[in-house]
């Protein structure tokens, strides 16, 4: 006998598209009614499960965490309705996380690579630029089609942000990537370090901070996304604080970033520049956030369906994994109202489906 859920309510397949008549059968989704009655039928407004694109399972504030402690981090995300995880870097190797029921699904990206003794101690792999090619060669080969790059960080020598790595480095480091089949993505707070990895060819940005109008134009001209964490970035004032006395220029670097936030996320938006939600949860940021991250996203000026879409049909399509489609793994969430039009109706999910199993 099958295992049958019929989903009795709107189903919003697209931000602009809604039909009605949706089932899952043994874990997978069909818009075809089964013979077989349904084992329960589940009310509300039905869409696909969020999306955080840029997250830590895995990783904690000295490292990697203990295996019972990712799940716990893993079922957070779930209960926030989190059913497709871009890892952005981990120090734990998750992919027996992937083979679990209940957790979310993972790309992977292995870990982090950033510079010798320029990044936050335990969390990524540390090499010198001669040494930058290889390494992302080996942590393309041992990701789902991720690599992650520090693309800057606090230079003590100068006081203030600076790129990780020579330009030159990071354009032969990406390329390597692609020869792997991999994309690549860079964490980048300041201006300079943006200039360097458009040269290079980057595939995605985290972060994006240091935005500047000539950036936007070659982020719409590349077709390249950013992933902003704005929920992270509403740390950097206590990070500029905390900094203030030892390095003054560093502070205020960071404290202006942090001001002109909404600003560029709103003009990246007006531009075209394509945006996603990810939470940067891990080492600072709990997890289970995602929705904390669209409302950022909608309070920095991008309209409620916009917002949503960052975390939901546009993030799956680019990462390669299906929504509400037949034959796609019943990993939906189903809200009171429309989402669309109030994203507020994400923090209290109705029910969460996945792989068919109703968690909620």
């Amino acid at each position: 006998m099958s295992h049958i859920i019929e989903f009795a309510g709107p189903v919003l397949t697209g931000r602009t598209t809604e039909r009605r008549g949706l089932w899952a059968e043994d874990g997978r989704l069909t818009f075809a009614r089964p013979k077989q009655s349904p084992d329960r039928v589940l009310q509300g407004w039905v869409l696909p499960g969020l999306v955080d694109a840029h997250c830590h399972i895995g990783l904690g504030a000295g490292g990697a965490v203990p295996r019972d402690q990712a799940v716990a981090q893993a079922h957070a995300d779930r209960e926030a309705g989190t059913l497709l995880v871009r890892d952005a870097g981990s120090p734990l190797d998750t992919r027996w996380l992937q083979e679990t029921l209940d957790a979310p699904l993972i790309i992977r990206a292995g870990r982090h690579i950033a510079r010798t003794r320029r990044y936050l101690r335990g969390l990524a792999v540390e090499v010198e630029p001669e040494n930058l090619v290889a390494t992302v060669r080996q942590q393309a080969r041992d990701g789902d089609g991720w690599v992650k790059l520090v693309g800057d960080w606090i230079d003590r020598g100068i006081g203030d942000l600076a790129p990780s790595f020579p330009a030159a480095v990071v354009k032969d480091a990406i390329s390597a990537a692609h020869d792997e089949g991999a994309r690549v993505t860079a964490h980048c707070f300041g201006e300079q370090s943006l200039d360097d990895v458009l040269d290079a060819g980057i595939d995605c940005v985290e972060h994006a901070t240091g935005l500047l109008p000539r950036h936007v134009t070659r982020l719409v001209e590349q077709h390249v996304p950013i992933v902003p964490t704005l929920i992270n970035i509403a740390t950097f004032p206590d990070i500029a604080a905390q900094a203030k006395g030892k390095f003054p220029v560093y502070s205020d670097h960071m404290k202006a970033l942090w001001e002109r936030r909404a600003e560029r996320i709103r003009d990246a938006f007006a531009a075209g520049v394509r945006i996603y939600a990810g939470t940067d949860a891990g080492s600072v940021i709990s997890h289970g956030r995602i929705v904390d991250e669209i409302t950022a996203l909608h309070e920095a000026g991008l309209p409620a369906v916009d917002a949503l879409d960052a975390a939901c049909w546009a993030s799956r399509q680019w990462l390669g994994v299906d929504g509400i489609s037949e034959g796609a793994s019943a990993d939906v969430v189903l809200c009171a109202s429309d989402p669309r039009e109030n994203v507020a109706t994400l923090r209290t999910l109705r029910h969460i489906v996945l792989r068919g199993h109703v968690f909620r």
